[in-house]
């Protein structure tokens, strides 16, 4: 990601955790994701309302295609960090309200985080999420793939606060209220 040229790390977790949940609040689903040199390009399902006859109040299936550039992913973050401490508008989300792309895409990214890809693509069929990294080794580059069911994602999701909980000293246990 271009975001973080120079930087000592990419966070794929707090850059999908952002894009995720601008996903939610669009109310896209289906996701196919694919890293750019500047951005993403995300495209998926959404419903669209129409205004003619009564069937179409119900709204249609349609596909969109998103293309999110460096500026925007830094917007994104900025305005999911501001929504999470509660100094976003009146409308945000509680905090600890998250919706459901935005706590799948923030495990995806830890994961991503901890593989250090240079590329990335994925897509999501039925809360399921397949993802293609490209890795470079001592030996060369090559893609490698990982599959995450919707009930992986759902473990990773719950292990989430264990995993960012700060670490205890050995030797001393958690003061209890």
């Amino acid at each position: 990601m271009r975001i973080y040229d120079g930087a000592p790390r990419q966070d794929f977790e707090e850059v999908f955790r952002s894009m995720g949940a601008f996903l939610d609040q669009r109310g896209m689903r289906e996701i196919l994701l694919v890293e750019a040199p500047d951005g993403f390009m995300i495209q998926g399902l959404v419903v669209a309302t129409g205004s003619g006859t009564w069937s179409d109040s119900l709204g249609q299936l349609v596909k969109e295609t998103l293309a999110f550039q460096d500026d925007d992913i830094v917007r994104f973050m900025d305005e999911a960090r501001s929504r999470r401490t509660g100094l976003g508008p009146a409308n945000a989300q509680p905090a600890g309200q998250a919706g459901y792309y935005e706590k799948a895409f923030r495990v995806i990214g830890r994961y991503l985080d901890e593989q250090k890809p240079r590329d990335v693509f994925f897509f999501e069929q039925d809360g399921a999420f397949v993802v293609r990294m490209l890795s470079t080794t001592k030996s060369g580059s090559s893609h490698v793939l990982a599959e995450f069911t919707r009930e992986d994602i759902e473990v990773m999701i719950a292990e989430g606060p264990r995993l960012r909980a700060p670490e205890q000293p050995a030797g001393t246990a958690a003061a209890k209220s």
